[in-house]
């Protein structure tokens, strides 16, 4: 791993208890991640365990159990959509579907052109304004199949991420 990733995993370990240093693999996975192109591989998980000092299985078990951890390469864009009763009753399973129509992927594959990845998720809280689509830190809202197919343009043209951070004041 690069210098400059082991000294921000001296600073977060840094923030927790002598003796408790293995509560910071959240944040060190989440960087991990970030820097192994989108997903976390076993020779990943196996340096988290070596640099905390804990068995491999202990990682794996984190990294399997919270759905924002990729354990294979995944498309440029993750759509997760929300899959909760709340966002089905005003249409997510309607969202889910013409995704899947229109990118010729299931649940869970990733498009021919590498650029998307669907995946269904449990609540992303945002039931007010659901239907939702999480794509990276950007919550998608009040979905329809017409507002679903502008997105998709936009990340194709490569836009989506600055008008995201243009809009969220990133």
């Amino acid at each position: 791993m690069r210098p400059e990733l082991l000294q921000t995993f001296d600073e977060l370990v840094a923030c927790y208890p002598e003796g408790k240093e293995k509560s910071a693999i959240l944040p060190i996975l989440h960087l991990v991640q970030k820097e192994n192109d989108g997903y976390l591989s076993v020779a990943v998980m196996d340096e988290v365990a070596a640099y905390l000092k804990i068995q491999p299985i202990e990682v794996y078990e984190v990294a399997t159990f919270y759905t924002m951890f990729k354990l294979k390469p995944t498309g440029k864009y993750v759509l997760e959509v929300c899959q909760t009763g709340p966002c089905c009753l005003v249409g997510a399973d309607g969202i889910i579907a013409h995704l899947q129509n229109t990118l010729g992927i299931g649940m869970n594959e990733t498009s021919a052109d590498g650029l998307f990845t669907l995946r269904g998720v449990e609540c992303l809280a945002a039931c007010g304004t659901a239907p939702v689509m999480q794509v990276g830190d950007y919550y998608c809202e009040n979905l329809t199949p017409a507002t679903t197919d502008a997105l998709l343009t936009e990340m194709r043209d490569g836009t989506f991420f600055a008008r995201m951070e243009r809009e969220n004041g990133d």
